[in-house]
């Protein structure tokens, strides 16, 4: 069983399981790889930097990260799966969008709640650096003290979002300095 890292496809997500199971199988994703050692399922080791943040190859993953990892994959996942979705302002979804109601949306599916408004999912997170910031996290863009939108980290530097009237869910690169990022406690 070969343990490189593969590169990512043209899909946003791609996930391989090879052998044993997707413990013991790499969860892909464009901002690097995971991979699970076969002799030990419980202790990730990562094979290649995030773009986030320095990752030193062979460093253990703790428990918590793993989780952390997981769900910031599956995040990205559900999100990429509702690219091409109008948007319209004050909707939740499905078939339409707005932008908090996107990340509401997406992370319902995830089992976690948020409330419906850019500035009030910017209280229920913990804010974190930039170079922490990893595939899942919330990016909130702000002017002047106040947060006028929010989108979902998707690595190098890009997010998955609703953007404005007229467009439709996408993925697209962070525009602008003034953003900071979180993630749900």
């Amino acid at each position: 069983m070969s343990t490189s890292p593969r590169r990512a496809s043209a899909r946003p997500f791609s996930r391989t399981v090879r052998g044993l199971g997707a413990a013991a199988g790499a969860l892909s994703l464009a901002t690097g790889t995971m991979m699970v050692s076969p002799a030990s399922p419980a202790a990730a080791t990562t094979t290649a930097a995030s773009t986030a943040g320095t990752v030193v190859p062979g460093t253990q993953l703790t428990p918590r990260q793993q989780l952390v990892a997981r769900r910031g994959l599956r995040v990205v996942r559900i999100a990429a799966s509702k690219a091409g979705t109008p948007y319209r302002y004050g909707a939740t979804g499905p078939g339409s969008f707005d932008c908090s109601g996107f990340t509401r949306w997406v992370y319902a599916h995830v089992g976690r709640s948020l409330p419906h408004s850019s500035a009030a999912q910017a209280g229920r997170v913990r804010h974190i650096s930039a170079r922490s910031a990893r595939p899942g996290d919330l990016v909130f863009f702000s002017h002047g003290g106040h947060v006028y939108h929010v989108a979902i980290y998707a690595g190098h530097h890009q997010i998955w979002h609703a953007p404005f009237p007229g467009t439709r869910v996408r993925k697209e690169r962070i525009w602008t300095s003034g953003v900071f990022y979180g993630r749900l406690r």
